[in-house]
């Protein structure tokens, strides 16, 4: 499809369409390459990185950006001699077609950085980043800013599939909006555990974050939901928070309720 017709892009009604030198999903056909950049499910990481090998060799640079917090050391298991940074982007979107997607919001930034002290990569991949006209930041606290972004979109995902709704009817009905809270709240009891210090203001920072965004938003993996025997990112957005506060004898009755009634749903 691509190949056939570009893949297009729709902007508030402006449309772009891009023709690429080369599209395939066979790894044989592209050979090594100097950066990866993964951008797929959760679910399918795993199974992209091994059909990927023949493009990795040392000189390879892949960047997850990936929902969830784990993309990074399940990429080093497979691969555990590759250069692997971490990343997160922050970005409202969804496929409407094959070839098509269509971007909401105001929000769209890269946010990477890397695990060693080797910073030469990391930071020619930002030049050709903005060079392009992306807004990319090169984070010394990329973990921080990782579960940031996880905070706002564990929440949310859960919060919006729990109640098959919307970002907008989460704010408009009180119980959702009170069951929200309570994720923000035991999420951040998760990240103190962890090491990630968040600022005193973080839960309103983020109410503000998913105010600002359409009324019809939701999130991906409530989209996914909504598909017939769809998968979906469940386990590394909720069941993550459950089965590694248990690690930490952390209480989250919030989100086991929200994991379990889901889970039901597959």
């Amino acid at each position: 499809m691509i190949k056939q017709k570009g893949l297009r892009l729709i902007n508030e009604g402006n449309e772009v369409i891009a023709y690429p030198q080369l599209a395939t999903d066979l790894a044989i056909e592209i050979g090594r390459v100097n950066y990866i950049i993964v951008c797929c499910k959760s679910y399918d990481l795993e199974q992209i990185i091994i059909q990927l090998k023949p493009c990795i060799d040392e000189n390879t640079t892949i960047l997850p950006l990936l929902n969830g917090v784990e993309s990074t050391d399940k990429i080093k298991q497979i691969n555990p001699t590759a250069e692997v940074l971490k990343g997160c982007v922050y970005i409202v979107s969804s496929i409407k077609d094959n070839g098509i997607i269509e971007k909401n919001g105001n929000i769209q930034r890269i946010i990477f950085g890397t695990m060693n002290n080797n910073q030469s990569s990391s930071l020619q991949l930002k030049n050709i980043f903005n060079q392009a006209g992306l807004d990319a930041v090169l984070s010394d606290e990329i973990d921080k800013a990782i579960w940031e972004k996880f905070f706002m979109i564990s929440a949310n995902s859960t919060a919006t599939s729990y109640f098959n709704c919307n970002i907008g009817s989460l704010f408009e009905s009180p119980q959702a909006y009170n069951f929200l809270i309570q994720l923000l709240k035991e999420i951040n009891t998760l990240a103190l555990a962890k090491g990630i210090i968040f600022t005193e203001d973080m839960i309103d920072k983020t109410i503000l974050k998913l105010k600002s965004l359409p009324y019809e938003t939701s999130s991906s993996m409530h989209r996914d939901f909504l598909k017939i025997n769809g998968r979906t990112e469940l386990e590394s957005i909720t069941g993550y928070v459950v089965t590694t506060a248990k690690l930490f004898n952390i209480s989250t009755p919030t989100f086991e309720q929200a994991y379990y009634h889901l889970q039901n749903k597959k």
